[in-house]
């Protein structure tokens, strides 16, 4: 029994440390920053040599990250907003003779358009005693696409960029969080090859207008489709993608579902009420009695009349 006792106190004793290290960690994770709607993401990439196409190391041998170019539309590099989806367009002013090469080694798959985005906005609030919260990043790669030529090069510009954040128990439209992963694609990058694309309408031309003849001195004007999703998962229902995203959208599934459901409660509701209720009703009451349609029985075998109450019969 002694035996017994002194197990379960080492146990005890090796328990409750770890479960104050499991408590403050929690506690940390909670007190760390998290992105609200709206919210600026900057985004930084891989400053890379235009002359060979690797990255570039600072003296303490890390890699070197820049920010994304500027665009035209808004004087400050690229940046994307926590849980907003929509279209974002970034014109590079103009494609230096360096940047030009740079897009030669993105395009031919030399090097990627490695960029990153910090999972957590940085922490504005400091607690006494702890080392300040450093954000990690999570890497977005801009696969960019197109074709290279002798004297210029073809880029689709238009490029869609899938944005995931961490899974919560609970997700409201406008809701908080932190980035878990993300990725970007050009698309239609072959558009300028397809006969007939510089004709007037359908998909081939409209694909063609995000397709982009640039020499050096060009301007590069870019587009994003962005799209935020509230697990890293894509939700897929029956094989079928929802592209719902974090906006909540009301599409025709969610308004055939819920004209199901009203429909369903609405037949159940009625067949409680004339199969159970109303049976239940009918026969607590005497037939006849407090009605003002029949004939009740009455008492003393009576003939009721049409209120239900009896009435003697008059004697021979």
């Amino acid at each position: 029994m002694m035996r017994q006792l002194q197990h379960l106190a080492t146990a005890a004793s090796l328990l409750v440390p770890a479960l104050f290290a499991h408590s403050a960690a929690a506690a940390s994770e909670i007190n760390l920053p998290s992105y609200h709607y709206g919210d600026p993401i900057k985004v930084e990439c891989m400053n890379r040599s235009s002359e060979t196409g690797e990255h570039i190391q600072l003296a303490n041998n890390e890699i070197e990250w820049v920010p994304f170019p500027v665009c035209n539309e808004t004087q400050k590099p690229l940046e994307f907003h926590y849980g907003i989806e929509g279209e974002v367009n970034c014109t590079i002013p103009m494609v230096s003779d360096p940047f030009f090469h740079l897009l030669e080694f993105y395009l031919h798959a030399d090097a990627p358009l490695m960029c990153r985005l910090a999972n957590r906005p940085p922490q504005h609030i400091e607690a006494v005693g702890e080392q300040p919260h450093t954000p990690e990043h999570i890497p977005l790669v801009f696969a960019l696409a197109g074709t290279l030529q002798m004297s210029h090069l073809h880029i689709a510009t238009h490029l869609n960029v899938l944005l995931h954040s961490t899974p919560k128990h609970h997700i409201h439209p406008h809701d908080s969080g932190v980035i878990d992963s993300g990725i970007a694609y050009s698309t239609s990058p072959l558009a300028h090859n397809v006969p007939g694309a510089e004709g007037k309408g359908g998909r081939t031309a409209a694909a063609a207008e995000n397709s982009r003849r640039l020499i050096i001195g060009d301007p590069l004007p870019l587009s994003f489709s962005v799209r935020w999703f509230p697990t890293p998962h894509l939700p897929k229902t029956e094989g079928h993608v929802e592209w719902s995203g974090m906006g909540n959208h009301v599409g025709p599934s969610t308004v055939f579902y819920s004209l199901v459901s009203f429909l369903a409660g609405l037949i159940v509701s009625a067949v409680y009420f004339f199969g159970t209720v109303l049976p239940k009703r009918l026969k607590g009451r005497a037939l006849g009695g407090a009605t003002p349609l029949g004939y009740g029985i009455g008492t003393g075998g009576g003939v009721g009349n049409g209120w239900g109450i009896a009435t003697k019969r008059a004697m021979d």
